[in-house]
């Protein structure tokens, strides 16, 4: 009988939400329809079964985050299953988890605490010898945990209820407990407050009467984590280079009409810039890899993601693969067609992974200038900002200077200074300038 697991959805996720699941135990299955949905700090994104059969038995609950490679579900052919039994120990590696427990069992039976159990402890300012666990073989539970922060918070102590981590916290920044706003149960500070009050440098962290507190959803939050373990990963770097973009637009006022026409949506400047930083990553190679253990990881294959705006939430980057040779109608179509499936949380399982390169586009917004993060464990990411129509000088065959109105912009490469040097960086803008406003894109819309 086929095991369901927890994909890797991308090389940097460890665990995943089974946020859905479509069907129940007795169900049939077939494969390639919709089995279960999964939230992780990447994507949400449904899951097709890989094989026909009957739902036997699952393991894993909705809510409940596990590691990637945990036994969720089992798929047999409709007699009963021994699996029913899924709060033992694995054998293996490989992990059960009860289906109503926020829990993972270790292979050798010892209590290991699971990602979601985890993180709420760190809120709550709780350690886990605080904790009584209620589940099999003594495992801490969501529950116990809550349970727990609120018989701490309830006790007649005679002052604001204060975990070890809590009180430590606010006696070294010289911060008094009763200044600070409580927002975990029953009025308890947790870890999180206490860090508020002494961003606050000891003052009293109670918000304005105006003020509105508006929590992270979790993509926002992912999205944070992510942004600031690269900021402390990468030595960031930011060179930018002006571009001339009147070929490109010149093309796109000639073709634009009958292109929307037929494909559905506008020619924009993206691909073009993509098909170009494409081409040229080609002569800079190292700048389509990776940082290893003291060397430069340089991929050969450059797959090009797309940084995705989810309705000012947070970001995915879906990945257009092997984007070598790929001209700027095929990359049009293609990053139209995985940016609308990023905002209708429809990618698959390989459509976040293995990117090797990033470009982010704030452009249609009018920015001028971004320094874009770049995307772990990429090194470089470049960001396409707003083009306008501005004057400028030309030459003409003769050498001859005038000025004309151009559309111009600026391409902003963020990179890694541990991988490349600056001029290294420089001369590939250099490229893509000259393929941007030397091409006969025309030639492209031929046929």
């Amino acid at each position: 009988m086929p095991d369901v697991t927890m994909p890797q959805l991308g090389e940097t996720v460890a665990d995943g939400t089974v946020t859905k699941w479509f069907k129940k135990v007795g169900d049939t299955v077939v494969r390639g329809e919709t089995l279960f949905e999964v939230s992780t700090d990447k994507v949400d994104t449904e899951i097709p079964a890989q094989a026909n059969g009957v739902l036997s038995a699952i393991f894993v609950a909705e809510g409940v985050t596990v590691d990637v490679g945990t036994i969720l579900a089992v798929i047999g052919d409709g007699s009963p299953t021994k699996s029913a039994e899924p709060l033992a120990p694995a054998t293996s590696s490989t992990k059960k988890v009860a289906p109503n427990d926020s829990n993972v069992i270790a292979s050798n039976g010892d209590v290991k605490l699971s990602p979601v159990v985890r993180r709420l402890l760190d809120e709550l300012g709780l350690s886990a010898e605080q904790v009584t666990g209620t589940g099999p073989n003594g495992r801490i539970t969501r529950d116990d945990v809550t349970a727990a922060a609120n018989l701490i918070a309830t006790q007649p102590t005679g002052a604001v209820p204060l975990s070890p981590v809590v009180r430590k916290l606010l006696s070294s920044n010289g911060i008094d407990a009763a200044r600070v706003v409580a927002t975990g149960p029953n009025g308890r500070i947790t870890r999180r407050d206490a860090e508020l009050a002494i961003a606050a440098n000891g003052e009293a962290a109670s918000p304005l009467a105006t003020d509105e507190r508006v929590p992270f959803s979790k993509i926002r939050r992912l999205t944070a984590e992510h942004m600031v373990r690269s900021k402390a990963t990468s030595a960031h770097t930011l060179m930018v280079r002006e571009i001339d973009y009147e070929r490109v637009e010149k093309v796109r006022r000639l073709v634009g009409p009958a292109f929307k026409e037929k494909e559905g949506f506008s020619l924009t400047y993206l691909p073009f810039i993509a098909v170009a930083a494409v081409e040229a990553l080609q002569s800079f190679p190292h700048l389509n890899s990776s940082v290893g253990n003291d060397e430069l990881i340089v991929h050969h294959q450059i797959n090009l993601g797309i940084a995705v705006d989810l309705d000012n939430e947070g970001l995915l980057v879906p990945v257009v693969r092997d984007a070598r040779g790929h001209d700027v109608r095929t990359m049009a179509a293609t990053i139209r067609e995985l940016a609308t499936r990023a905002r209708n949380k429809k990618l698959g399982v390989d459509d976040m992974a293995n990117g090797t390169f990033t470009i982010t586009n704030p452009g249609p917004f009018g920015t001028l200038l971004t320094g874009a993060v770049i995307n772990q464990p990429q090194v470089a990411i470049l960001s396409t900002d707003g083009v306008t129509r501005k004057p400028v000088v030309v030459n003409d065959a003769d050498g001859n200077e005038s000025i004309a109105i151009h559309s111009i912009g600026l391409l902003a490469l963020t990179f890694d200074h541990r991988a490349v040097d600056g001029a290294y960086a420089a001369r590939y803008l250099r490229l893509v300038a000259e393929i941007i406003n030397s091409r006969d894109w025309n030639a492209e819309f031929q046929g």
